[in-house]
């Protein structure tokens, strides 16, 4: 089954316990310290627009690429409403092209952990620093191996909102290093009725030395990882990891 479908229409419903501005702020304050404080700048992996919008509103000429046409359509009504010139394209991020280079990539919400194939990972890796400014800043960050093994594996989560709610049933495959989200909503249609939708998610959990890897394959100088939302340095509970990259020559 297709990801982010039917979801895309009650993603933000039940991400709303997701702290945007704080996490853009984090971001914001992460790109002025690697001098990116104004220009072009690419959200890969944007969803339904949050994040960019956020960094629009900081004064960035944003472009989003994503995967998933339900998730941006949303965005675009986002973009109707904030009246920003965001300009979304619909794109896999394992062979996104852009029509020159940008000054920094960001990718939040451990979008990178989507790519379950090593190789597809040091694709897309490639590719930003293909598309980058010379010197421009890469910024992603990522679900930990911590994370999957002892706080979303072999858990379900359950959430009833007015209009709707769902189930998400995780199961971790620790060989593999692979979690499946099988999620089950329930979206309001007309007056009590409800319809039933199913999705499958998968997210490989990656190591820090794997990521640092990955990024120097791909031709990108590694510069920075911290503990999500800090300037500390990662440790072995550390649940998401941001990595700062540079594009290092073509």
């Amino acid at each position: 089954m297709e990801a982010y479908t039917s979801f895309a229409r009650v993603y933000d419903t039940f991400m709303d316990n997701i702290p945007y501005e704080e996490w853009g702020k984090y971001l914001t304050a992460l790109l002025k310290e690697y001098n990116v404080t104004d220009g072009l700048v690419l959200d890969l992996g944007c969803g339904t627009g949050t994040m960019t919008e956020l960094l629009a509103s900081k004064g960035y000429d944003m472009i989003g690429v994503d995967y998933s046409e339900d998730m941006l359509e949303i965005a675009m009504e986002k973009r109707e409403a904030s009246g920003h010139d965001i300009l979304y394209l619909l794109q896999d991020m394992r062979e996104f092209e852009l029509y020159g280079t940008v000054r920094a990539v960001v990718s939040i919400c451990d979008s990178v952990n989507y790519i379950t194939e090593e190789e597809d990972l040091e694709e897309v890796f490639r590719l930003v620093n293909n598309y980058l400014d010379p010197k421009g800043v890469f910024i992603f960050d990522f679900k930990t191996l911590y994370n999957y093994q002892t706080i979303l594996g072999d858990r379900t989560i359950a959430e009833k909102r007015e209009e709707c709610s769902f189930i998400w049933d995780n199961y971790y495959y620790e060989d593999e290093k692979i979690n499946e989200y099988e999620l089950t909503l329930f979206i309001q249609d007309e007056g009590d009725m409800y319809r039933k939708f199913e999705e499958i998610h998968y997210q490989k959990a990656y190591t820090l030395e794997e990521m640092i890897r990955f990024v120097k394959a791909s031709g990108l100088e590694f510069v920075a990882a911290y503990d999500a939302f800090t300037k500390n340095a990662p440790d072995e509970k550390s649940e998401r990891i941001y990595i700062v990259a540079r594009e290092n020559g073509k």
